[in-house]
């Protein structure tokens, strides 16, 4: 703000502003409404001069209203953000909006200016400084009109390549704008709906603070169906504001493309290309509709409950935050048709883990919606999925397609996060664990081990992280098992192994019983024949493991009804 003040007092150049006018509205009396005009950059210019000139109050990051005031010193022709020591310094005007308000008194300021720094007889060259001061108001700012007729994606397009800092703004945020800017549908009452639902996730202990600073919010029916956020301590789904909309506007719209909503809340008719109040009032109304849907306790919670059905008891299981996105709105959706709950419980589980296995929502996500959405809308949903089985989880996908998947090393996989999902969902014990469970050992960060241990496979010539760093050479195992097993060959540790099943002493954890043992390996999808394996057999190792991990999938897959 001082950097700018003082560029503009010296004539330097400060770029220029962006606007995008909105579509003129036609009324509900016939007559036209012209299209306010919405800033697309040079926000921190606006809001520096509408702070520093016009003494306006500016929200912080804390959402407390507070003045930010820069001070002039008439002498030295500088500028400084004010401070206590400047504040009581007479040689600075301490805040110059003053001098930009329409009843300052200049001549008597002056007077008593010089009277106050001992420059009597300087009144003359500090009216010229008080003037050229006061003609910043009459510098004409850079402002550039983008037509009303470019769509969102050319508009988006401008701004990024405008944009020296490199910011990537999204759909979203031009649609959060618009939805701000609205003093006539409750826009703004929307957009704080949103805005401090998400925040509450993310930082419940600010609830006072912004409830104190917002006084008329906090007193409305919104705040009251957004606070219960504060108290929850759940964070498998913990959804950004982008979230909290798409899902929104997917559900009540029945579309996936959010620019889509930026056209409908300016009163799109997609049929007459027109734009219509009533088409914008009833759009703001849906959202609206659709936020309170989101954000209420009932519908949140019984949809992490859904979600944690699937076996997905810690967010890094997900990656995707579509894939939960559009998992609740599928909820939403259901919910709305009044759908059994049995039903919706059943479907939802499947949608989730058929997205996360095929990947459904990581290409391009607004299409997919779109598509999901209107299939789910218009045709019976327990048949779509169906028919989506048949398509995409076929027996080739499962005996060919997932085998081959498993292929990789990425431990942040989708397909090894469904594995962990299944092995959670089944109750699966850690390997080689008695009685300590894969769930527990997520739960507390417990690690994940190398079957075949990584140092011995690299002694041993296989030094690619891609080859020893397979997934399907993964398992959740306790701490103290892991650190024991050390960098010896399965044929060897798992000799000791043998040895502790016929009573020879303790080696790893507490199984005594061969059966038992059996199980275990079971349970983690290892193959038996890997006891008496060392480096020559990885291979055939790796190859037989994920046979048995995807027909795992499989089986935990089919069975979530």
């Amino acid at each position: 703000m001082r950097d700018l003040l003082d560029s503009l007092y010296k004539g330097f150049p400060v770029g220029y502003i962006i606007v995008w006018k909105n579509p003129d509205v036609k009324l509900k009396d016939g007559s036209i409404s012209f299209g306010k005009k919405i800033l697309i950059d040079g926000q921190q210019c606006v809001t520096a001069l509408q702070a520093a000139i016009a003494g306006m109050m500016v929200t912080d990051a804390t959402y407390k209203k507070k003045h930010i005031r820069i001070a002039f010193n008439p002498q030295t022709e500088s500028f400084e953000v004010l401070n206590p020591a400047i504040e009581k310094d007479s040689k600075w005007i301490p805040d110059i909006s003053q001098v930009f308000d329409p009843s300052f008194e200049e001549f008597h300021f002056i007077i008593k200016y010089c009277q106050n720094n001992g420059l009597s007889g300087q009144e003359g060259s500090i009216s010229k400084v008080i003037s050229k001061l006061k003609k910043v108001l009459d510098i004409n700012l850079g402002v550039t009109d983008l037509n009303q007729s470019l769509t969102i994606d050319e508009v988006t397009d401008i701004f990024i390549r405008i944009n020296s800092q490199g910011v990537v703004l999204s759909q979203a945020d031009f649609a959060m704008s618009k939805i701000s800017a609205d003093d006539k549908y409750g826009g703004n009452g929307i957009r704080k709906m949103i805005d401090y639902f998400c925040h509450f996730m993310q930082r419940p202990a600010d609830y006072e603070m912004i409830a104190s600073n917002d006084t008329d919010f906090s007193k409305s029916d919104a705040m009251q169906k957004i606070k219960w956020v504060v108290n929850e301590t759940e964070d498998i789904y913990v959804p950004a504001y982008t979230d909290v909309l798409r899902v929104s506007f997917t559900h009540k719209f029945k579309r996936g493309k959010i620019s889509d909503l930026v056209s409908l809340l300016s009163g799109r008719d997609f049929e007459t290309r027109e734009n219509v109040e009533s088409i914008a009032e009833d759009s703001f109304d849906q959202l609206r509709q659709g936020v309170e849907a989101f954000v209420n306790e009932t519908n949140f919670k019984r949809y992490i409950m859904i979600v944690k059905s699937t076996g997905i008891i810690d967010s890094s299981l997900v990656r995707s935050q579509n894939v939960l996105n559009f998992g609740y709105i599928l909820y939403l959706t259901l919910k709305d048709q009044k759908v059994d709950s049995a039903v919706i419980e059943k479907l939802v589980r499947k949608w989730i883990v058929l997205t996360m296995l095929t990947g459904r929502y990581s290409g391009s996500p607004e299409s997919a919606f779109d598509y999901d959405i209107k299939h789910f809308s218009e045709q019976d949903p327990a048949q779509f999925v169906k028919n989506t089985e048949k398509g995409e989880l076929s027996d080739a996908f499962w005996n060919t397609v997932l085998v081959q998947r498993l292929d990789t090393s990425m431990a942040s996989s989708p397909y090894f996060n469904v594995f962990l999902m299944a092995q959670v969902k089944a109750g699966s014990r850690g390997f080689l664990s008695e009685r300590i469970t894969v769930q527990s050992l997520i739960e507390q960060r417990g690690d994940i081990h190398h079957i075949f241990p990584k140092k011995y496979l690299q002694k041993n010539g296989v030094n690619n992280r891609k080859d020893y760093n397979q997934i399907a050479n993964y398992v959740y195992t306790q701490s103290e098992i892991n650190i024991k097993i050390k960098d010896d060959a399965p044929c060897e540790y798992m000799a000791l192994m043998k040895a502790q099943i016929v009573g020879e002493g303790l080696h790893y954890g507490g199984i005594t019983d061969e059966s038992d043992l059996k199980r275990n390996l079971a349970e983690n999808c290892v193959p038996e024949e890997f006891m008496d394996m060392d480096i020559w057999g990885y291979a055939e190792f790796l190859e037989k493991r994920r046979s048995l991990m995807a027909q795992f999938m499989r089986n935990y897959y089919e069975n979530l009804d």
